[in-house]
């Protein structure tokens, strides 16, 4: 398994509102045998998550999502949260008072499976090489020794800033069967959100602007032009006119769409290759993170995580879109880790000299792992 297949969602017609495109999935029945629910935190305020040996990952963490493959999560909330509603029937959201969380996927009694959303993605980006220098190389300070890439960093905004968000995901209509949207901002691809079901999508479309969002997404929202609105023109044509053909013609302007959409807008999502990495197995279903191969200047590209059935269909994924400047920080880590952590090996690798490496690492934001920031290097002109 090396890349996502939306194979049993359909594209509808885009939604627009200014900067913000939405793109309607639809299925055309129900991923059986799995169900999600969400839990909302009472306080949207920094979460922590304990990773184990004496790592923490530290975010805002608005929600949680459960996954319950038991059978039953048409009756059920989340497991323990089953308080009855006004109208006598179980609500499918808890609120709970939780700002720690033991792992980023943990088991709940029965089959049930509670994760973080989107940080569990954003976690296996923060640690790709997080362990630093394995060899005591000259060129590395004590601390990158001691502690890698700890603390590592990286910014992101919360859905309720990226200007037009809240609005669009408000006005729009759910289609029926929608269990999914590709979210544009100035027809970049910001995000995509894909559920097993359709009564799961209606509570979980509101946690679209709960969600992180890069940099870049949140510019072009800010100040990118409106966008183009999707128009189907039937062009005139002789022979008589029925109801029968306007809906034919119809069909086939929505068919164009639709292969224009996942060809185009969609393409640098699905035809990327990923590295994936299995989180949690869940019966038939199985939880995995994945990370893209780090190319800068290219196509965009997307971490994520996504719930796949035992023939590989996506039934729940959500990505992020990453920034220039964090495609190149994930790349230069991939050309030290290949390099042994050696400077001289990665310039080689990348084609280049010792002293742009070190460049590089510096603008990376990596210029604590240097043991002296005033060593010279092959080609650099010292006073």
């Amino acid at each position: 398994m090396n890349r996502l297949e939306l194979t049993g969602l359909t594209t509808r017609p885009a939604q627009v509102w200014g900067g913000i495109r939405l793109v309607p999935l639809v299925r055309e029945r129900p991923v059986e045998g799995l169900r999600l629910h969400e839990e909302l935190y009472a306080e949207h305020g920094p979460g922590v998550v304990d990773l184990g040996a004496r790592t923490h990952y530290a975010s805002v963490i608005p929600h949680g999502f459960v996954a319950d493959w038991s059978g039953d999560g048409e009756q059920s909330a989340a497991y323990g949260t089953q308080l009855g509603g006004a109208d006598g029937r179980p609500p499918r959201t808890a609120r709970l008072q939780r700002h720690r969380h033991h792992r980023m996927a943990k088991r709940r009694p029965g089959d049930r499976l509670r994760f973080l959303p989107l940080h569990l993605a954003l976690e296996g980006y923060l640690s790709l090489h997080f362990g630093g220098p394995a060899t005591a190389w000259e060129e590395w300070s004590r601390q990158a020794l001691r502690d890698g890439l700890s603390p590592r960093a990286e910014d992101a905004y919360l859905g309720w800033s990226v200007r037009g968000l809240g609005d669009a995901l408000r006005v729009f209509e759910i289609h029926p069967g929608q269990c999914g949207v590709m979210v544009y901002a100035a027809d970049a691809l910001a995000a995509a959100f894909v559920v097993p079901h359709p009564e799961d999508y209606r509570l979980l479309h509101p946690s679209l602007v709960e969600d992180l969002y890069g940099e870049l997404i949140h510019q072009y929202a800010l100040y990118g032009a409106p966008v183009p609105e999707f128009a189907a023109r039937i062009p005139d044509g002789p022979g008589p006119v029925s109801l029968a053909g306007l809906r034919a013609a119809a069909r086939e302007r929505e068919r164009e769409w639709a292969e224009a959409h996942d060809t185009l807008f969609a393409g640098e999502l699905l035809d990327t290759s990923y590295a994936f990495d299995r989180v949690y197995r869940m019966g038939v279903f199985t939880l995995w993170r994945f990370l893209p191969p780090f190319r800068p200047g290219g196509a965009g590209q997307h971490i994520g995580e996504t719930i796949t059935g035992h023939k590989g269909q996506v039934a729940y994924l959500k990505t992020f879109r990453l920034s220039e400047a964090q495609v190149r920080r994930g790349h230069l880590l991939h050309r030290l880790a290949a390099a042994d952590w050696r400077i001289a090996g990665a310039a080689e690798a990348l084609g280049t000299t010792e002293e742009e490496v070190v460049r590089r690492i510096r603008a990376a934001g990596f210029e604590s792992l240097l043991r002296d920031r005033g060593r010279s290097f092959p080609g650099r002109k010292n006073r």
